[in-house]
Formats: structure tokens, sequence, C-alpha cells
């Protein structure tokens, strides 16, 4: 089965809201090789104006991945994961995750396009803290490798 076409559009539910953990993003923090304080001491990071421990921009990808597993799910959308490559990733953030946050996030997909027997799915996944303000927008791109 190749990528569904008709899913360029289409927009997922919310997930379940997401509360970022002071340990979740120390761990995060060491498996990057984060070095800065403020990922990692909550003086350091109170001391630079944050709340808590400040998460590195990568850690979107931990609220994300529940949004693309959703994508992965849509029983029309002909991804099959076994055939999938991580093409690209990129953020865009309001302000930094920090310990504390409760995040959710939406997925919609923006573009689906067919390369031959491959397809590129791109899907732009907004997250939102409780009160419902933009945190980051994290942007994949998913290789679906077809038939050869």
């Amino acid at each position: 089965m190749s990528v569904n076409p008709e899913i360029q559009g289409r927009t997922l539910p919310p997930t379940e809201p997401y509360l970022v953990g002071r340990e979740k993003v120390r761990e995060f923090s060491r498996a990057v090789f984060a070095t800065n304080p403020i990922n990692l001491e909550v003086a350091a990071a109170r001391a630079a104006g944050h709340a808590d421990v400040v998460a590195p921009p990568t850690f979107a990808v931990v609220v994300q991945e529940r949004t693309l597993q959703q994508l992965l799910a849509e029983p029309d959308a002909g991804i099959d994961f076994s055939r999938v490559v991580h093409g690209n990733q990129r953020f865009t953030y309001t302000r930094p995750i920090v310990a504390g946050d409760e995040l959710t996030a939406q997925l919609t997909v923006s573009s689906v396009k067919t390369l031959g027997a491959h397809a590129m799915v791109t899907a732009d996944t907004v997250v939102t803290d409780a009160e419902g303000r933009h945190v980051v927008t994290a942007i994949s791109t998913l290789v679906v490798r077809g038939d050869e």
C-alpha cells in the first residue's frame, strides 16, 4: 500500500497532556550531551530566569512522538512504519520547554509528495502549554520507501 495523498491537510486530535518531569529533562540532557547548567541544575535555570530546568531544544520530539504514533495508526494513511526513514526535523520555539510544563500536541499533515515509488510526508506538530499558549512547532519529514 502506498501513502494516501488525501491525508494532506488532515489534523489529528490533540494528545493527552504530557507533564514534563525534571528528571526526564536531566536524562534527556545527558543523553544528548547538553552540558549547559540550565539543563541540569534548578538553581542555574532559575538564575537565568526560568521556573525550572530547561529542556534542550530537541526534547520536543518526546512530546511530538505521540502525534506521530497517531499518524502511523491512521488506517487509511498507508504509512508502513517498517519502511519509514526519518528525513528531516525542525523546531520553531516561542519559549523553551521547562520542567513542570504540561504540554499538549496536535499534528497536521502539511505535505505529501510522491517521488517515484517513494513518498515524503511532512507533519507539523503544534505544542501548547496548559493555558493553550504556543511553545513549539515541531516539523518532521518522514520518507516512506516504496516497493522496489
